[in-house]
């Protein structure tokens, strides 16, 4: 069970990493990341961090190589902005949710009109 303060500093994390990505990360090779969700540990040791990419999936791993290579530069920048004893290992991890939700959505449009032209017919 998620205890409130893991939650809390998940929600805290997800936000300012957020933030550092868009404006402090100046490698190309993380390029336009959005991060959909963290996982704290229940001792705040560890945070997973789930992101998607603009270039999608085919990108997913250069951008896991590269926002690992950035990890300690984060959780400095982290270190400086929240008031935590220690911050988190971070891990990322590419989140393909939302493009499978986009994938699945397209196959439910097509079915729903092959569904319509029979009807017609």
């Amino acid at each position: 069970m998620k205890s409130q303060r893991t939650h809390r500093v998940a929600e805290e994390l997800q936000h300012e990493l957020a933030g550092l990505l868009r404006s402090e990360v100046k490698d190309p090779r993380v390029g336009m990341v959005t991060v959909t969700r963290v996982e704290v540990t229940p001792d705040m040791a560890h945070a997973r961090v789930h992101f998607t990419h603009l270039a999608g999936k085919a990108h997913a791993e250069d951008a896991v190589a590269a926002l690992t290579r950035t990890a300690g530069f984060l959780r400095t920048q982290l270190a400086h902005r929240l008031k935590l004893y220690t911050v988190p290992q971070l891990k990322f991890v590419y989140d393909d949710s939302i493009e499978a939700g986009l994938r699945l959505s397209k196959l439910i449009d097509e079915a729903v009109a092959e569904d319509r032209s029979k009807h017609r017919e």
